[in-house]
């Protein structure tokens, strides 16, 4: 008989989870003005909200964590980090950030002006909004299949090439700062981007004279899905494909508190000195000195050792076959969810689960409410909050996909987790026919306002 799969690690510290009472949860979402991120994390059973920051490190990062060097200019903790992505993405220059909306501020600051374009493959909530902040504009060059959720393909977050040569042949270059590819993609549903899709956009960028960034949060789980599902890798290390990867990039911007396994922390890496050079001016006005940047000596050494970690199959397999879990017990419950499962999520299709929602209700909102209520998992709406108004009109933006997503944190929660999930997600299903109403805005910001929202039900 086979051996079944086991976690690649052992657990050496706990920390308690409070339950609640579902009474305690309505009350406490109603004073949270149905605002998620509003609540207290006491107030929360499983945490779902973000991967972001929300890992567990190992023993071999706390150690490095002790061992960092608080120095504030020229720290072996800055070129311990920079010996790493060097090793791992084979660029030569790099500027720490306290996180990668942080890194977005400086390279963007440099870059992106008022009018220009920004093609690329759906761009998250922190990218679309320091675009729109400069008065540029994001455009979503995805492929159709990524919006589909019942539609199985290998890698729904690959860039449509028609799409993105349309939006290079209609600009001058120099309106056009940068092709972004997200790796992999969370707005499609935490879906990879192919090889050979990073390799025909970058053909296309050179024909153009457009210089390529990476988004590069989850740049590891992307790699995996590379592995598993790309013919030619099967037989390469997860290094040796990220490195290949990078190859393709001119530059990458970086949160790391997602594949980098740490609590804080982010960089800009290029291979451009000159862009290197102007936005060292823009990280020493917005972060700190070019040398630690928003983060200290030992938070870039647990970043070090993070970063290599998270590059061995071995962690990856253990973080994706438990996403893989959670998504087919959904499947099995008939909840519709994004397919195939997505590498840091289970994205659920909130249209199809409630179709009696209006649009104008806010339908994943509403949603992630009623999850909450029923079993204190939080999770967070990529649908219209997060879509934000039109610059323009002012109008909702209603997106294609209506989903919640349940982002599950690294190294944190077990299968049994897992269960009580399904389960939860389960308990609502059954009561979907009933949910028929959603919430009204009563205070929102002009810009990345699903942060801040103040609602209401309806």
């Amino acid at each position: 008989m086979e051996l079944p799969f086991a976690e690649s690690y052992k657990i050496k510290m706990v920390e308690p989870l409070r339950r609640s009472t579902r009474e305690e949860r309505i009350q406490w979402i109603k004073e949270a003005k149905y605002n998620l991120f509003n609540l207290r994390s006491d107030q929360v059973f499983i945490d779902l909200l973000t991967d972001s920051g929300t890992g567990a490190m190992s023993d071999r990062q706390w150690s490095a964590l002790m061992m960092g060097d608080e120095s504030y200019a020229g720290a072996s903790s800055y070129f311990n980090l920079k010996e790493s992505i060097q090793k791992i993405f084979g660029m030569e220059y790099f500027l720490p950030t306290h996180q990668g909306r942080a890194a977005e501020n400086v390279l963007f600051s440099t870059l992106v002006k008022s009018g220009d374009i920004v093609p690329g493959n759906s761009h998250f909530d922190t990218t679309k909004g320091h675009i729109e902040f400069r008065h540029g504009k994001a455009v979503d060059c995805t492929i159709d299949e990524a919006f589909v959720t019942e539609m199985e393909h290998p890698f729904k977050g690959n860039i449509d090439l028609t799409k993105l040569e349309k939006v290079l042949s209609s600009y001058p270059a120099e309106k056009i700062p940068m092709i972004i590819i997200t790796v992999t993609c969370n707005t499609s549903g935490g879906q990879p981007v192919s090889m050979k899709n990073i390799r025909e956009v970058k053909e296309m960028a050179v024909k153009y004279g457009v210089p390529v960034c990476f988004d590069s949060a989850r740049f590891a789980e992307n790699a995996y899905f590379i592995k598993l599902r790309e013919e030619g890798y099967q037989n390469k290390t997860i290094k040796e494909i990220v490195f290949e990867m990078y190859s393709y990039a001119d530059m990458m911007t970086m949160s790391s508190k997602k594949d980098g396994i740490v609590n804080m922390g982010g960089f800009i890496a290029l291979r451009s000195q000159q862009i290197f050079r102007d936005a060292a001016v823009y990280n020493i006005m917005f972060e700190g000195f070019i040398t630690y940047g928003g983060m200290s000596g030992r938070d870039m050494n647990a970043l070090a050792v993070g970063l290599m970690e998270s590059t061995e199959f071995e962690y990856l397999e253990t973080r994706i076959k438990q996403i893989e879990y959670l998504g087919q017990k959904l499947i099995e419950f008939g909840i519709p969810i994004q397919r195939p499962i997505g590498g840091h999520a289970v994205f659920i299709d909130a249209k199809k689960f409630l179709p009696s929602v209006p649009k104008e209700e806010y339908i994943a909102q509403t949603l992630a409410i009623e999850v909450y209520i029923e079993g204190g998992i939080r999770g967070v709406e990529i649908g219209t909050l997060l879509a934000d108004r039109d610059p323009e009109s002012r109008e909702n933006r209603y997106p294609a996909l209506e989903l919640l997503r349940l982002a599950i944190p690294r190294r944190v929660y077990t299968n049994n987790h897992m269960d009580v999930i399904a389960v939860a997600l389960k308990n609502v299903w059954d009561r979907r026919d009933n949910i028929k109403t959603g919430y009204k805005i009563l205070y929102e910001a002009p810009i990345m306002r699903h942060f801040t929202v103040e609602l209401d039900k309806i």
